[in-house]
């Protein structure tokens, strides 16, 4: 026997609860989500003034070593057993000045070894180690 089709017959399809479950979920999110207030600074620059002088003494002793560890103290290349004497007349003429010394990450650890054992004896106190990021 065959089966007439009738459009009475066919059924409906009743996304009502689908609906529900929609709006439900959004209430869900909508109230576990965390409010983050992020905190910021505010900066304002100081301005360049055309009469600024700047005071040498106040200037760092830079001493940068490369990768080959090839150290330089300010600007010059300096052989590892100078570094002690450089140090002395760099602190010499600034006293009261800060030692940064700006490492390479693949440089040997004995020539930072070798900075920080000249600035000790030649008494600089602030000493400052940077490096790269790789």
């Amino acid at each position: 026997m065959k089966r007439r089709h009738h459009p009475d017959d066919e059924a409906e399809i009743n996304i009502t609860p689908m609906l529900d479950i929609v709006f439900i979920m959004l209430i869900f999110f909508i109230v576990t989500t965390s409010f983050v207030k992020e905190k910021g600074l505010d900066l304002a620059r100081p301005e360049q003034s055309k009469n600024q002088k700047v005071d040498k003494d106040k200037l760092p002793i830079v001493v940068m070593i490369d990768a080959t560890s090839v150290i330089r103290v300010s600007g010059r290349v300096v052989e590892p057993n100078a570094v002690r004497a450089n140090l002395e007349r760099e602190h010499a003429q600034k006293p009261d000045a800060l030692m940064i010394l700006a490492m390479h990450p693949d440089a040997h650890a004995e020539s930072m070894v070798n900075v920080l054992d000249g600035a000790n004896i030649v008494g600089i106190q602030n000493v400052s180690v940077a490096t790269e990021a790789r």
